[in-house]
């Protein structure tokens, strides 16, 4: 597919070059002559190291990372357009290899906003020195999970998981699930209820726990239908103790992730999904050249040729859009917030469509493991569900474009 290079700084397009070789030199290769590994159900044995490694050596593991520390600096004025543009690029190779990058981006850019420094001068050193050295995010719970994106701010829906001041400890009880990461990181930002009886956004604190805390544990790995080189986690907290400044956000977490990690987050997703499309849609024009079925190449049949034109014009209107809301986000624009669900939500159900045409215009080797392209079928359809759900996102843009008049969608039974 054409790569558009309109509206990008010199630095992005050399950043993009550099990701698109390592991942056509690396990433390409390794999946397709592996591709059973995926389904290999001891979590540790799936991604080998080495492209974590080469991912590192190349800088854009540590892209949240900030500059002092020995991160890989980014223009603040196009900071989210590039995590979009480099997330595109990782997912056209992997989306769980993506999904393992993006989250060191993510937690990163939010520990540098709100992290106390001291904390920031122990954790970022040992990030950058370990290409393994992932990190997670933990907000969602068994009884809560994308309900939680429409902000709702009562207190029934406050996180089950709790935290208690005792002395200068945070004891924190509580259980997390379908965390991106989680299985294998070694730092954890982790929400809880801090205020029994408070508001959502008046009692939810974030705390910055690492493995081997004594009262955490890595319960099990969630095999996922897709992304599966990303190990999911769920995490028990039982009498887990930290230090009291361990505690990042007292009461107000909710409302400080949000622009830190938030907002980016839904770019970034629809960035890594949008890969996913170009991949399908680069190997399916590939296919439709040089593969004869009724005595003439695939593309010169009609039909073909009409789903290669929505395949096409599905994705460009996902890059559209995508780029309008990362600019958006970027420019601290007050539309920033509804840009960045309708592209996610956008991305979501069209790029899933793209990857429904690859499949069955691969006839039966579209639905062959060995083949490929069904696993770009099923790494698209997890996308659905990440970092709220269409429905909700849908929800969400409505209560965004008319706030004073969109139902409630949460509180007690009447």
């Amino acid at each position: 597919m054409y790569i558009d290079d309109r509206g990008l700084t010199e630095e992005q397009r050399m950043m993009r070059e550099t990701c698109r070789a390592f991942v056509n030199d690396h990433v390409i290769p390794f999946i397709r002559q592996n591709w059973q590994r995926e389904w290999i159900m001891t979590p540790d044995d799936r991604l080998p190291r080495k492209i974590l490694e080469v991912a590192d050596e190349i800088g854009i593991r540590t892209l949240g990372v900030p500059e002092e520390f020995g991160g890989t600096p980014l223009d603040p004025k196009t900071r989210v357009q590039t995590f979009a543009l480099i997330a595109e690029e990782i997912s056209r190779g992997d989306s769980g290899l993506a999904d393992k990058l993006v989250q060191v981006w993510k937690v990163s850019t939010l520990l540098k906003n709100i992290a106390p420094r001291h904390l920031q001068e122990y954790w970022f050193p040992k990030i950058v020195a370990d290409p393994g050295f992932l990190l997670a995010h933990c907000s969602t719970e068994p009884r809560g999970a994308s309900d939680r994106w429409l902000g709702y701010d009562t207190p029934e829906t406050a996180f089950q998981t709790k935290a208690v001041l005792k002395g200068d400890e945070w004891v924190i009880n509580g259980r997390k699930q379908f965390v991106s990461n989680g299985y294998d990181a070694k730092l954890y930002v982790v929400y809880a209820n801090t205020k029994p009886g408070a508001r959502m956004l008046e009692g939810t604190s974030s705390f910055l726990i690492p493995r081997g805390t004594p009262g955490f544990t890595v319960a099990r790995c969630n095999e996922t239908l897709g992304g599966r080189f990303m190990n999911n986690g769920e995490m028990v907290f039982e009498d887990c103790r930290v230090p009291r400044d361990h505690c990042l956000a007292e009461n107000d977490a909710l409302a400080r992730r949000a622009g830190h990690y938030s907002r980016p987050g839904r770019i970034i997703q629809a960035s890594k999904n949008l890969g996913i499309g170009i991949a399908a849609f680069e190997r399916t024009t590939d296919y439709v050249q040089n593969y004869v079925q009724g005595g003439r190449i695939l593309i010169k049949h009609q039909a073909v040729a009409v789903r290669l034109a929505d395949m096409a014009t599905k994705l460009y209107a996902v890059r559209g859009l995508l780029r309008e809301a990362s600019r958006a986000v970027d420019e601290g624009s007050p539309d920033a917030d509804q840009l960045c669900s309708m592209a996610k939500l956008f991305a979501s159900e069209e790029v899933l469509k793209v990857c429904q045409h690859a499949m069955e215009l691969h006839g039966g080797n579209g639905i062959m493991l060995d083949f490929g392209i069904e696993k770009l079928f099923r790494d698209a359809a997890v996308f659905l569900h990440m970092d709220g759900t269409v429905d909700i996102t849908r929800f969400k843009i409505v209560k965004q474009m008319f706030p004073d008049t969109a139902g409630a969608y949460a509180g007690p039974e009447s």
